[in-house]
């Protein structure tokens, strides 16, 4: 599983739909679920987001 997880085009689905999802959420949910759906996905796009970085600078070296 972590290899699945860890391969270059999941981490580029986690890093766009998550992204999507976090600046659609306010526009859709109202209240406190859109701004906890918003945190929630942005920590995740960010995540995906600094083990591609992570990985490229890995690769280069």
């Amino acid at each position: 599983m972590k290899a699945l997880l860890s391969s270059r085009p999941v981490l580029w689905f986690l890093f766009l739909f998550n992204a999507l999802v976090a600046a659609a959420a306010p526009l859709v949910v109202d209240g406190a679920q859109s701004i906890a759906t918003s945190v929630g996905m942005g920590v995740v796009s960010l995540g995906a987001g600094s083990a591609l970085i992570r990985r490229r600078t890995a690769n280069a070296a």
